[in-house]
């Protein structure tokens, strides 16, 4: 795949003289066109190339669910139909891109799932290094390279990087998979040897989410798909396709602004 050394930035294409404007971002809330010859932006396939690398890397995630209409145990009258977002921990343990989950029995998202709720799983890529060269606010700012001295708490551009959302619905996962799902999931999650299933705590079994549909942002308009990926794309990933590609920040020295990672 030719698209594997430069993704996932397609470049703003920084000025090639000093005396030229900085070019302003354009297409942020459509793709281009196709014919556009002065932008690359990432097909939807690429884009799930990235985004099974996001889900074998990134550990933690947001699962949405609503509460049920009925009031049951400690939920509080008038929640029916709200969504709630909570924490979770996420494992890239099968290979058709359906995350796993060590489901507690008496955790409210799992109520939640047992009452009728939808699910979603939200996930966005953190790079292990902050960028050598920041995104400047003005075009000054870019044209004489000024540094801002205040601390910042989150050394990158979030919104110029990658983030999906995950819908489909919970699935139990044969308990004769438990003995590798509990090895892959461990090493994920060394923690989790404490609610592995059969333990004294809590009760819990390994769950699938099975992905029905996928909303991806890419970063930027101008430069990064944002839109549905068909989840035939999302599931065809291969091992090998995750793993010759490499997200913003996976090594020092990178640029906000540059195809080069």
């Amino acid at each position: 795949m030719r698209f594997l050394h430069s993704l996932p930035f397609i470049s703003l294409a920084a000025c090639a003289h000093a005396a030229e404007p900085a070019p302003e971002p354009q297409y942020i809330f459509s793709n281009p066109p196709a014919a556009a010859p002065e932008y690359r932006i990432p097909t939807s396939y690429e884009s799930a190339v990235l985004g099974r690398r996001i889900l074998a890397l990134t550990p933690l995630g947001t699962l949405a669910t609503v509460f049920p209409d009925s009031s049951r145990g400690r939920q509080l009258d008038g929640l029916g139909g709200m969504p709630l977002g909570l924490l979770e921990y996420v494992a890239d343990c099968e290979e058709d891109g359906n995350p796993t989950f060590l489901a507690i029995k008496i955790e409210t998202t799992f109520k939640n799932v047992q009452g009728g709720s939808n699910i979603s799983l939200a996930q966005h890529w953190t790079p292990p290094y902050p960028p050598d060269k920041r995104i400047k606010s003005t075009f000054f700012d870019w044209l004489f390279a000024r540094k801002d001295d205040s601390k910042d708490r989150v050394p990158y551009s979030a919104v110029n990087l990658p983030r999906y959302s995950l819908v489909g619905y919970i699935e139990k996962i044969d308990p004769a998979s438990t003995e590798a799902l509990s090895s892959c999931f461990v090493d994920t999650h060394p923690d989790a040897k404490y609610w592995l299933p059969g333990n004294n705590i809590h009760e819990s079994e390994f769950v699938r989410l099975v992905v029905t549909q996928i909303y991806w942002i890419g970063g930027f308009g101008d430069r990064a798909y944002i839109g549905w990926i068909p989840v035939e794309e999302w599931k065809n990933v291969t091992r090998k396709e995750w793993e010759s590609v490499r997200l913003p920040g996976e090594k020092k020295g990178w640029d906000e602004w540059s195809i080069d990672l």
